[in-house]
């Protein structure tokens, strides 16, 4: 493996959402032996600035579940999602639960390219059934429900992305825990999951730590990388 991509929630955090001390060394260690990292998350592309500046990598990032990626510091990000079909689906949304009284939470709504994201207060299956006639996936990342437009994932990002890199996704060990997840997991050359990943995650992947969270992610890493 030549490259790392990671998610963050519940993959390099632990229960609480806490970063994860253990996690952030690991990463350390890798770029301090060459080899790129990657992170990769369902969160704005302004929250992965932040992270991607304290953690110490070198900026190259998949934001908003593949809707938005950048190869470094300070290339331009790439908007892969068309974020006018998951306005309009979520549009129908508001509505629908608006009759009935229910308003939807957004999240960080004035700082997203491709995607919308809610708080996870409404059934997703049934926001899936309500959206099936809409251009659009439904992720449960288990933090939030995530409209984004269909064909769009973290793996395709990936896919862009290795080659701005001057990379193949061949060349990546991918680690996860969600759903959202699961296409990066297969489309790495190497697919990892942690011990607390849904069972799709585990099911893409070629190896699942014992460990849960950040503890995981190390586990996982050592395997590959040693």
């Amino acid at each position: 493996m030549r490259a790392v991509v990671t998610d963050i929630d519940g993959t390099i955090t632990d229960g609480a959402r806490r970063i994860s001390l253990s996690a952030i060394r690991e990463i350390r260690r890798l770029v301090d032996d060459g080899i790129p990292v990657v992170l990769a998350s369902g969160n704005t592309l302004c929250f992965m600035d932040s992270i991607a500046k304290m953690i110490g990598t070198s900026g190259a990032v998949i934001a908003e579940n593949g809707g938005v990626w950048r190869r470094e510091y300070p290339a331009d990000p790439v908007v892969e999602g068309d974020r006018r079909v998951t306005l309009a689906a979520f549009e129908d949304l508001r509505r629908h639960y608006a009759s009935r009284g229910v308003a939807l939470d957004l999240y960080s709504h004035s700082l997203r390219h491709a995607d919308v994201a809610f708080a996870r207060t409404v059934p997703v299956d049934e926001v899936r059934r309500l959206l099936a006639s809409h251009p659009v996936r439904v992720l449960d990342t288990g933090f939030a429900i995530h409209l984004q437009q269909a064909g769009i994932t973290k793996a395709t990002a990936l896919s862009a992305l290795a080659r701005a890199m001057g990379l193949e996704p061949a060349d990546f060990l991918a680690v996860g825990d969600s759903e959202n997840d699961v296409e990066m997991i297969r489309e790495a050359g190497a697919g990892a999951a942690v011990g607390n990943a849904v069972p799709g995650a585990r099911a893409a992947a070629d190896y699942v730590a014992t460990a849960p969270y950040g503890d995981g992610f190390v586990e996982a890493v050592r395997h590959f990388l040693p």
